[in-house]
């Protein structure tokens, strides 16, 4: 599941498109405006954004420019809506556009493609090694220079989230979403408290989890960045 910035001024099709994106299990946001979509961009960070190449206040590439602008949005992929087939960069100046009309089956499978291209690609079979810290994937076993650490399986799951998401802010709500689950029980204060213990238990490793301040969370780009 993906969550997915439908930009697009056409109201019939935003809803079109976030009926059929939300069947396929994303979570859908839309706006009509692309002003607009870079503020709800900067407030909860999408894994892709969806938006109609002839949007009147900003072009595809623009978007992409104002996104590149921000440390949290800087690698959310863009794919413009062309009404016309692209041709190389195509008049967005974007090399990712699907042309319309377009079926629901085309869509997802070029929304599956650009986020699969976009994602760290991560091999679940080899162990988390980043500097001094080492992290089993298939269970909560952690050492920080060599000494091993004891992390409960929540904490383990929210350590390697932010680990294989290096360098791209996780906003709280993000978090929430991907490590907890949606829960109503919960608020963004449940991962402020759950970042606080990893730490103390990193020891030697616990920069390597920043805190952007106003975004939320993000694993240093390399060691030497966290340290």
């Amino acid at each position: 599941m993906a969550r997915v910035l439908v930009i697009d001024d056409d109201r019939e099709t935003r809803d079109i498109l976030e009926e059929q994106l939300r069947r396929a299990g994303h979570g859908v946001r839309t706006t009509s405006a692309a002003t607009e979509g870079m503020r709800m961009a900067r407030e909860r960070r999408p894994d892709l954004v969806l938006l109609d190449a002839e949007l009147p206040d900003m072009t595809p590439a623009s978007v992409r420019h104002a996104l590149q602008g921000e440390m949290s949005t800087r690698d959310v992929p863009v794919v413009a809506m062309l009404a016309v087939k692209p041709e190389g960069s195509g008049p967005t100046g974007m090399a990712d556009a699907i042309a319309k009309p377009f079926s629901v089956r085309e869509l997802l499978t070029h929304i599956e493609c650009t986020l699969r291209r976009a994602r760290p690609q991560v091999d679940p079979s080899r162990p988390v090694a980043f500097g001094v810290l080492r992290v089993e994937r298939d269970s909560p076993r952690v050492w920080v220079a060599g000494l091993e650490v004891t992390l409960t399986p929540l904490e383990h799951r929210l350590l390697v989230t932010l680990h294989d998401r290096r360098g791209q802010v996780q906003s709280r709500d993000a978090l929430l979403s991907d490590v907890w689950g949606i829960s109503a029980d919960l608020t963004t204060r449940t991962v402020d408290t759950h970042v606080k213990r990893l730490r103390s238990k990193l020891g030697e490793a616990a920069g390597y989890v920043r805190t952007v301040r106003g975004r939320g969370y993000c694993f240093a780009p390399s060691p030497e960045e966290g340290g």
